[in-house]
């Protein structure tokens, strides 16, 4: 087995994780290397070839592939080792990774810091209980995108997409211009799950129906799906008897959300949140495993690649700053909650040593018009923000210095602007 030894090595060639290496290379840090394990660079945004990326952070409209490409030059100019094709196997407490490649077989690779940048996935069927066989046709949004952008595959005629995300959002538009018949949008919650911009953008113009509070009850084929059972459902999410409507068709696309990719967090040790289902993390994106670090979709799913990698950033920083012995291992918290109105946050600690702001992402719980987001410490306000828009599906942000509290409390209040 070869042993390699490098200073930080990041886990994803992504949008998070080759902003992170881009960062820790201008903290000069020596021996980066960047272990991907597709062929190529740039995660998801290599199949994403609609524009909207790049808007905070480079200032332009740019497609996900001119996005990535953008990094991809930047690490050009930079000393950072990549190693594509090679899966991580294993990633220890004591910041050992085993990988494996065709080409150089098992590795054993020791680091002083190490920054999570795995992504996140897509739920599949079986993980919203969807009723009937398994026959050919019911794919991801994802999976579509791949199949349409990049392999140059129609992979239906007449399709129904379950869920609102915003990659299925972005695939009933694509679908579309590709001669595909978008039957309709079904959504079980009662708001939908994709950006403002997305619905109109990418639904409306195309005059292809939302549905809210209904979901796919059942799928009907054997060997290929022949339609699909949709129904109305109540305020617990089960469906209404009687409210069942057949609908034809030979493809059904998924967009039922996504799950950060944890695995090698679990193995470990690192401690991960219920409401984020990413690593516990803190101003500098440091897990609960002194060393390692968490960034981008790994940690919360974002709404903006741009958020993105401004996390890789801060990881990169809270990297270098640990590999320099400028952070404490084991610091005093303050801890960050959220409060009314927000259903998830991150970071869900504060360094009390934090000499800068700390950036809080988080989401709400229902859409909301006129708003005030506000940060409470020890019984004063110490950060607020007014919005005369919020939804869940909507990342917000605030940038806070605590000070010395004992807690920090996060809330959004609607109010008369």
């Amino acid at each position: 087995m070869k042993e390699y030894k490098y200073d930080l090595v990041i886990i994803g060639g992504g949008p998070a994780g080759m902003s992170a290496a881009v960062e820790a290379a201008e903290q000069d840090i020596q021996k980066i290397l960047i272990i991907e394990r597709d062929s190529q660079l740039g995660g998801i945004l290599q199949q994403c070839i609609h524009d909207g990326f790049g808007i905070h952070r480079f200032g332009q409209r740019l497609s996900g592939c001119e996005y990535a490409q953008r990094y991809i030059d930047l690490l050009a100019e930079k000393n950072v080792d990549v190693a594509l094709n090679t899966m991580v196997l294993e990633l220890t407490e004591k910041k050992e990774l085993y990988t494996v490649n065709s080409k150089e077989g098992m590795m054993h690779i020791t680091a002083k810091a190490v920054i999570l940048a795995m992504g996140c996935r897509e739920r599949t069927a079986s993980q919203v209980s969807i009723c009937g066989s398994r026959p050919a046709g019911v794919l991801t949004a994802g999976s579509v995108q791949r199949y349409i952008n990049v392999e140059g595959y129609i992979p239906g005629k007449r399709a129904v997409i379950l869920g609102s995300g915003d990659i299925g959002l972005i695939m009933a538009r694509r679908m579309t211009l590709e001669g595909i018949r978008v039957l309709g949008v079904f959504e079980a919650a009662p708001a939908p799950g994709g950006l403002t911009r997305n619905i109109v953008q990418c639904l409306e113009d195309y005059h292809i129906p939302l549905t809210l509070s209904h979901t796919v009850t059942q799928v009907h084929g054997k060997q290929r799906i022949e339609g699909v059972t949709v129904s109305e459902v109540g305020p617990g999410f089960e469906p209404v008897s009687g409210t069942e409507r057949y609908i034809p068709c030979d493809l059904l696309v998924l967009a039922v959300g996504l799950i950060p990719e944890n695995e090698l967090s679990k193995g470990a040790g690192v401690r991960l949140d219920p409401k984020t289902k990413g690593p516990v993390v803190d101003n500098c994106m440091m897990t609960s495993v002194p060393g390692i670090f968490a960034a981008g979709n790994v940690s919360v799913v974002f709404d903006l690649v741009d958020f993105v990698s401004e996390t890789g950033v801060i990881a990169a920083r809270g990297a270098a700053g640990y590999i320099r012995g400028e952070l404490s291992d084991h610091p005093e918290y303050i801890d960050v909650l959220a409060k009314e109105n927000i259903n998830f946050l991150i970071p869900q600690r504060i360094r009390k040593d934090a000499a800068e702001k700390s950036r809080i992402f988080l989401r709400v719980r229902k859409p909301m018009k006129k708003n005030e987001l506000i940060c409470m410490g020890n019984g004063k306000i110490i950060g607020k923000k007014r919005a005369i828009h919020a939804a869940p599906s909507e990342m917000m942000t605030i940038s806070v210095t605590p000070g010395a509290v004992d807690e920090v409390d996060v809330m959004v209040r609607e109010v008369q602007l």
